[in-house]
């Protein structure tokens, strides 16, 4: 039986190797060895054309919109935020398209970090563009573990259970949620950490980094969906 192809997003970023300096299409090895781990076949995404958008949908049988920088405030009507290092426009169009199209035709979808963003704003939902200034510390922004609740009865808690140890360091999170998604899972100030799209085949948004959670349980769970 064939692996299930499970597209990855990816950086465009300059790169060194050797003597060279050149843009690069970038992703940490991490997400690709967790696909591969869990019985798929991982496909590298560049955020280069959108008109590739359908394409990809039709081929792959999976997508996770992987993690990186702060998406750009003006995306869901915010004013501009200092604080927020310098978006990047083609990736943020290219992940928002892809994460529509992937909503649309019921594909399964894991976004971890920047990528439940992503999917949050692509289904009309918006963030807090900076959120230590609205929960009073910075305890999200430290790449330090720290435990979340969890609804046991979504697809989410029964993957995980009712809490998880979890590591993330973020500057935003989301707000108002987005059409069809659901908060599962929180952290103890009550800042969403999990939604799920309702309906979906296999929908899942986590505010953690997957490549360095070190429980591939929900890559698993992906790949499964992916190939049933």
């Amino acid at each position: 039986m064939p692996q299930p192809l499970i597209g990855i997003t990816t950086y465009l970023e300059a790169a060194r190797w050797g003597d060279w300096v050149r843009e690069a299409v970038l992703s940490p090895p991490s997400y690709a060895r967790a696909v591969e781990k869990a019985g798929g076949a991982p496909v590298l995404l560049p955020p280069l054309n959108l008109g590739g958008i359908d394409d990809y949908v039709r081929g792959l049988s999976g997508v996770i919109l992987a993690g990186g920088g702060e998406l750009d405030p003006s995306l869901y009507g915010a004013a501009r935020e200092e604080r927020v290092r310098d978006p990047q426009p083609h990736r943020d169009r290219f992940e928002l398209a892809l994460a529509r199209a992937a909503v649309k035709a019921d594909l399964p979808l894991l976004a971890s970090g920047r990528g439940m963003h992503v999917l949050n704003v692509a289904q009309g939902g918006n963030l807090i563009p900076w959120l230590p200034e609205v929960v009073d510390h910075d305890r999200h922004a430290a790449s330090t573990a720290h435990r979340v609740q969890i609804n046991v009865s979504s697809k989410l808690g029964k993957t995980l259970g009712d809490t998880a140890e979890v590591t993330a360091s973020h500057h935003q999170a989301v707000k108002r949620l987005g059409a069809g998604l659901l908060a599962v899972a929180w952290a103890d100030d009550q800042i969403v950490e999990g939604v799920e799209l309702q309906g979906h085949r296999f929908g899942i948004g986590v505010q953690w980094d997957l490549a360095r959670a070190g429980d591939n349980r929900l890559v698993e769970a992906l790949v499964e969906a992916a190939g049933s």
